[in-house]
């Protein structure tokens, strides 16, 4: 008994600083100045966001997306999965257009673009739309 505490007092020092030192271990924080302009930048995203939601919201706007066959609930959720390049690209294309002109052919397009992605996931070559149901293989 007094060999095993012999061995277990040196050792059980070693444990406790080792403990100690992994115990006040704190890794460095990492922080960075944000420019004004990113600032402006993701505020600006935001607006123009809250813009093409209003957009969508509006009921002849909804009439329309019907009579195309797209339900608004799931236009509204594509909106919302746009990247904030894709939401100003798309914003600053709606600003060019005088009172609507060719909205028609963007949405004709947008509505393009969903289906073929709708279609090639339910094919199974690609994996976007989490609503679609995979067959077991």
């Amino acid at each position: 008994m007094e060999k095993l505490r012999q061995f277990a007092r040196p050792t059980s020092y070693f444990v406790v600083l080792c403990l100690l030192s992994l115990g006040s271990y704190m890794p460095a924080s990492r922080a960075a100045i944000i420019s004004t302009e990113a600032v402006a930048t993701a505020n600006q995203i935001q607006i123009e966001r809250n813009h093409l939601n209003q957009l969508f919201d509006r009921d002849n706007v909804k009439s329309y997306l019907r009579a195309q066959g797209v339900e608004p609930a799931s236009m509204q959720a594509r909106v919302d999965s746009l990247t904030d390049a894709e939401v100003h690209a798309l914003a600053s294309r709606l600003d060019e257009y005088p009172a609507g002109e060719g909205f028609g052919t963007l949405l004709t397009v947008a509505f393009l673009v969903f289906l073929t992605l709708l279609i090639t996931d339910i094919l199974g070559y690609t994996d976007i739309f989490p609503f679609v149901k995979k067959s077991a293989e």
